[in-house]
């Protein structure tokens, strides 16, 4: 159960993402960013003149770094996850990205096989 809260995001530079928090009505949204199970610090949630609450997250310095990594951004009230932010980079990534490639390619490569065959003895 969300509380009827959703998380949209708007826009993600300068190691800031942004986002819009929806459900909330007039009350400030009990929100809450974790990145490896802690708080992320310096997280904003503020309201604009039409009543729209918008959320800026920090992305902190431990989560830029090898491997992935994911800010996960939920409803204080439940738990329940509202929205990922994933960041991934280095070496490992690239090695990841091959491997996850190299599957696709022979998962595609086994259902044109199948398909081919479904056609032949259709």
């Amino acid at each position: 159960m969300t509380d009827g809260l959703s998380v949209t995001r708007t826009r993600f530079a300068d190691g800031v993402w942004e986002g819009e928090v929806q459900g909330a009505g007039a009350d400030r949204p009990a929100v809450e960013v974790l990145h490896a199970g802690r708080p992320v610090p310096e997280v904003r949630l503020t309201a604009d003149e039409a009543g729209r609450w918008h959320l800026r997250v920090p992305v902190p310095p431990a989560a830029v770094g090898e491997g992935v990594h994911t800010l996960v951004i939920r409803a204080a009230g439940t738990g329940e996850t509202l929205e990922r932010v994933t960041l991934a980079a280095g070496e490992v990534l690239e090695d990841d990205l091959r491997a996850e490639v190299g599957r696709l390619r022979a998962e595609l490569d086994l259902l044109k096989r199948a398909f081919r065959r479904h056609l032949r003895e259709g």
